[in-house]
């Protein structure tokens, strides 16, 4: 089935540059789904002709917008003072059930503050997080929050993994995946009191809470999902990306010393590209709003084609999924059942 992607072509420290030709690249290998690319129609037309696309190509539209959201403009600016720009159009699009989600590239506040605000977030969810997956020893894991909540409640945990739950059976089709909370020890004594309640939240729920995962627990792959607060998971992203891009840095360093290591490089090459190609950050790129009533898939805003080509493989994989509609039935199943326990209780 086909499936309807709007693209904030815009967006992001490259806009059209990057945005068009990964759209492109997209269509190449998904001729069933239709693009909407939303932007400057000048620049869009022109990026186009510079890659010779037919202007009558049937999978792929123009909306023309006349603002665009600065990288660094502040999100409250960007939400009352450019309701033309192409980040909002394009999330636009979703609400009026025009595309079945939207990719952006550009300010991430911005675009959570006007996903947020057009959306509006699921009945039973106090706030949207940020998911996304990264690499481990045997496979993939989901982690949420990566950004969009640095304070958050023991409830705001319990509601985040549930929404990640939810996404990893939606795009893995596991039925019951685990949950870890990140914290900085197995122990169930360890942590703040924010992370001890959530600990005791998670325990109570009928999800698979596994229990306690520390930062090296992330990679080893423990867990289907793990959760922390905005703030924890945008500092372990970070660390992760700086870490990865180190030991490349190394490795390059090294083979590169003299003639010999040069000579080893070439013999190891098959080994270093695999090595390379699991630690690319490129494949994971594409960060998940969840909680709100429509699927946005925020790019790195520094991603190159190929990147922001897979952060527009992951908004079709959820909107094929039907990651919404799972979502929002689990979380009123869990809704209800609060409210009938609270009603118990009073």
């Amino acid at each position: 089935m086909g499936v309807t992607i709007a693209i904030d072509a815009m967006g992001g420290d490259h806009g059209v540059s990057v945005t068009v030709p990964a759209a492109m690249a997209y269509l190449d290998k998904h001729a069933d789904d239709v693009i909407v690319l939303v932007g400057l129609t000048d620049a869009i037309q022109s990026e186009l002709d510079k890659l010779g696309v037919p202007c009558d190509r049937k999978n792929l539209r123009i909306h023309h917008s006349t603002e665009v959201v600065g990288m660094d403009e502040q999100p409250q600016s960007a939400l009352r003072g450019k309701k033309d720009s192409s980040m909002r159009v394009s999330i636009n699009l979703v609400k009026s059930n025009e595309a079945s989600a939207c990719v952006s590239a550009g300010n991430t506040g911005a675009l959570m503050a006007t996903a947020r605000y057009v959306l509006k977030t699921l009945a039973g969810i106090d706030r949207p997080a940020i998911a996304s997956y990264l690499p481990t020893h045997s496979g993939q894991v989901c982690m949420l929050d990566l950004g969009a909540n640095v304070d958050c409640t023991a409830e705001h945990l319990l509601q985040f993994a549930l929404m990640g739950s939810t996404l990893v059976t939606a795009l893995e089709h596991k039925e019951n995946p685990t949950i870890g909370l990140l914290n900085i020890g197995s122990e169930d004594i360890k942590g703040n009191e924010t992370v001890k309640k959530a600990g005791e939240l998670l325990q109570a729920s009928d999800l698979n809470f596994y229990g306690n995962v520390e930062g090296d627990d992330i990679f080893k792959g423990v867990t289907d999902v793990v959760v922390c607060d905005g703030f924890v998971g945008n500092v372990a992203l970070k660390t992760a990306e700086g870490v990865a891009k180190m030991m490349g840095g190394f490795l390059k360093e090294g083979f590169g010393r003299n003639a010999l290591t040069k000579i080893a490089a070439l013999v190891s090459l098959p080994v270093l590209k695999a090595f390379k190609h699991r630690l690319d950050h490129r494949r994971y790129n594409g960060a998940s709003f969840l909680g709100l009533k429509g699927i946005v898939v925020k790019s790195h805003g520094s991603a190159d084609a190929f990147a922001f080509e897979c952060a527009i493989e992951r908004a079709a994989e959820e909107a094929r999924g039907g990651m919404l509609e799972h979502i929002s039935e689990h979380v009123e199943k869990w809704h209800n059942a609060r409210q009938a326990n609270e009603g118990e209780v009073a």
